[in-house]
């Protein structure tokens, strides 16, 4: 709901793809400088306050951006200053939440698990640009943040009434040791360090496609904020469909296959997309997108939380948090810059060849993945 309200306010206030590819930017770069020291917290507190923390601290800059824009004082730089404090806030709490899962599941479970949390996620995506759309349309953008601020709510009483069963050990190392044993750790396993770089570079060259959205939507097509609420549909709506299916595959064997395979077809769906003339091509191919990137990435976080023991994984799934997530600061500020040179077809056509000629070369080239 507030990735609606958002990137439609900064498209609103400026009119500039680049402004917007800056605003995605700051909101993920944190969990590029943050996320390890993140991790060896999560190895060290407890995960549920840590997550509870971050939380509050989200709440807060959702409702302080709808006073912002209630008492008709907002500015972009406003935007983009809490946007990077949201992103600090998620480098703490995105490790410890991806620590937390596997603890309160057993092993045989992961994927399952780690599948059907992403459909509560991706239903969110579903849900939130609906209520969002219809709240900017008839009520204006502050709602959707107050709205927001208010779920976090929510989330914060069920952390409170979660039992887990992980005890920190205690440690007399520095924050620095750990985070390099976290680096040991990935280096030695061989495949980890593939598994992380195409994680990086699946949402380099990936998330843009949902970062750019509004531009498609107002530029592009020429249309309002309710196509670009029924593109983040379409997209969400997808991703559940690829949770749904990882977790009705269960623990399947060839998951490194399976992964480099929804990354060709998840390149072939953003080529799709960016040459789409038709609204409801667009749709059905963010569709098919959105399916084949929640394929990859279940597939693929599955393998990292499998080969990763549970007093190492805070630290790990740091690292891994920081390829992923790192990925998408990068992509949206590149395509932001190179956008407007070229025009946003031609930009996320060639991050789809990219992304298909990256699955394909470690299917056939490099098969140490693709044996996983």
């Amino acid at each position: 709901m507030q990735e609606v309200a958002q990137n439609w306010l900064v498209l609103q206030l400026t009119g500039s793809p680049f402004l917007l590819g800056l605003d995605a930017f700051l909101g993920d770069i944190p969990i590029f400088l943050f996320s390890l020291v993140g991790g060896v917290m999560a190895d060290r507190f407890d995960r549920r306050y840590i997550l509870i923390g971050s939380q509050v601290v989200q709440m807060i800059s959702a409702a302080l951006l709808a006073t912002l824009i209630w008492t008709d004082h907002v500015q972009v730089w406003h935007i983009l200053a809490l946007s990077f404090v949201v992103g600090t806030a998620q480098s703490f709490g995105g490790p410890a939440y991806s620590a937390l899962v596997p603890s309160l599941v057993e092993k045989q479970d992961v994927p399952n698990a780690i599948a059907l949390n992403s459909i509560q996620f991706n239903l969110a995506r579903v849900i939130g640009p609906v209520i969002g759309g219809l709240a900017m349309k008839f009520a204006g953008a502050g709602w959707c943040f107050a709205l927001n601020s208010l779920s976090f709510l929510a989330v914060i009483i069920s952390l409170l009434r979660l039992n887990i069963n992980f005890s920190p050990p205690r440690t007399g190392e520095s924050i620095m040791t750990s985070m390099k044993q976290g680096f040991t750790f990935v280096r030695a396993q061989g495949a980890m360090t593939k598994l992380i770089l195409i994680a990086f570079l699946m949402t380099f060259l990936g998330i843009p496609t949902i970062a750019f959205l509004p531009v498609f939507a107002k530029i592009v097509f020429g249309r309002g904020a309710m196509t670009y609420t029924w593109f983040l549909v379409a997209s969400g709506l997808g991703s559940i469909t690829g949770a749904l299916t990882v977790a009705w595959l269960g623990d399947v064997h060839n998951k490194g296959r399976i992964a480099l395979g929804a990354l060709v077809a998840m390149g072939i769906g953003v080529v799709g997309f960016s040459q789409s003339k038709s609204i409801l091509l667009s749709c059905v191919m963010l569709y098919f997108t959105g399916a084949m990137m929640m394929c990859a990435f279940s597939m693929i976080s599955s393998l990292v939380q499998l080969i990763t023991p549970n007093e190492m994984r805070g630290r790990v799934m740091s690292v891994y948090m920081m390829a992923f997530r790192g990925g998408m600061p990068f992509g949206e500020i590149t395509t932001g810059w190179l956008v407007p040179i070229w025009s946003a077809p031609v930009v996320l056509t060639i991050n789809g060849i990219a992304l298909l000629s990256l699955g394909a070369y470690f299917l056939l080239g490099q098969r140490r993945v693709a044996e996983l």
